[in-house]
């Protein structure tokens, strides 16, 4: 009976930590943290491959088949950006290969540059 208030106890002892460790962080000071942004957002943006699917002038988006987009940590794939100059969008047309920079404006992946292969 012994051995097993011992290990009982033992038990209680080593999951204490666990416990206090998933508390939530609220009410805590977290002045002087270092709060580094993710490494994805820490990459500085690079042209990526991609081919124009579709213009959307009015909207302000075009649809891209791209390759990976490093800095944003986002696979290929073909999607729809909203682009930061709307009135460069009159200087391309659907099928083109382009050469896109694509970056966070507004919490969102953007494209920043586009140009001509």
């Amino acid at each position: 009976m012994k051995l097993a208030k011992t290990l009982a106890i033992m038990v209680a002892l080593a999951a204490t930590p666990v416990a206090f460790a998933a508390g939530s962080t609220d009410g805590m000071d977290m002045k002087g943290m270092d709060m580094k942004p993710s490494a994805a957002s820490q990459q500085a943006p690079h042209p990526v491959a991609a081919e124009i699917k579709k213009i959307d002038a009015k909207a302000g988006k075009v649809t891209l088949k791209h390759g990976s987009i490093e800095n944003l940590g986002m696979a290929a794939m073909t999607m729809a950006f909203p682009v930061k100059d709307r009135a460069s969008l009159k200087n391309f047309k659907e099928g083109e290969s382009v050469s896109v920079t694509f970056d966070k404006v507004d919490g969102k992946p953007t494209v920043v540059d586009m140009q001509r292969k």
